[in-house]
């Protein structure tokens, strides 16, 4: 797996467009796919797939909140391929006149609670978060999985008091998983991914958040075609059967 510090991108193209290979080989290109954290395990899994099908092309991925990516592009980084958590923050993009024709949403997601593994604060409902007792974790309000979370706040009429909001729903899960807080929110696939070291808890009211993904490719992107070939990976047969495996739902 290859994955590209945001802030390194530029860089990091610049030393890939320095190599030169023999002529019998096929040109080689990079193809920078910027996804949201919780598209890791997913886009990951599709990587040698593709690269395999696409001799030559390599692809590199950013990983992060949608919200950091989008502004991120917004602000120049040469992305060629954008997969958001939500369609808010795809929108970003499109305002920017930076995406390519219109996004396609090409799955869904919702919140489950995440306790460390035997749920030893024994909580059962989004309720039980807000209780005084609790160290509770959820991603910052301009991340999708954050913005989810204030959703669910204002349909349910229970406040939450949590004591930090992170960047990414990884971050969430990283506390929990550590002892670190006693429950987050973090979405149903990441919980799914993180396996025995979290248990997770569906409830009802996280249908009132659910979570379009819309991937895109960038417009003017330096590796257009394998982003257009890649974005048919993912919203074909085969990505949706991988992002269905993952707990994804379909769009």
């Amino acid at each position: 797996m290859k994955v590209r510090a945001i802030a390194t991108a530029a860089a990091a193209l610049l030393l890939a467009g320095c190599g030169g290979g023999s002529a019998s080989e096929p040109e080689q290109r990079t193809l920078t796919v910027f996804a949201a954290a919780s598209l890791t395990e997913v886009f990951t899994a599709l990587e040698p797939r593709f690269e395999q099908a696409h001799p030559g092309v390599d692809v590199v991925f950013g990983f992060a909140g949608s919200s950091t990516l989008a502004q991120q592009i917004v602000n120049g980084a040469p992305a060629d391929l954008f997969a958001s958590a939500n369609t808010e923050t795809m929108q970003t993009v499109v305002d920017a006149g930076l995406a390519e024709g219109e996004p396609t949403v090409f799955a869904t997601n919702v919140l489950q609670i995440v306790t460390p593994a035997g749920n030893p604060a024994g909580i059962t409902s989004f309720a039980d978060l807000a209780r005084p007792d609790l160290q509770v974790v959820v991603c910052a309000p301009q991340v999708p999985c954050g913005s989810a979370v204030e959703r669910i706040e204002q349909a349910s009429g229970v406040a939450l008091s949590p004591v930090s909001e992170e960047p990414d729903v990884k971050s969430v899960l990283a506390k929990v998983a550590t002892g670190n807080a006693d429950a987050g929110l973090a979405y149903a696939t990441d919980v799914h991914a993180a396996g025995d070291d979290v248990q997770g808890i569906a409830f009802p009211e996280a249908e009132q958040a659910v979570n379009d993904y819309p991937i895109a490719v960038i417009a003017d992107a330096q590796a257009g075609d394998p982003a257009r070939a890649f974005q048919e990976l993912v919203t074909g047969a085969e990505g949706r059967a991988a992002l269905s495996a993952a707990g994804f739902g379909g769009s």
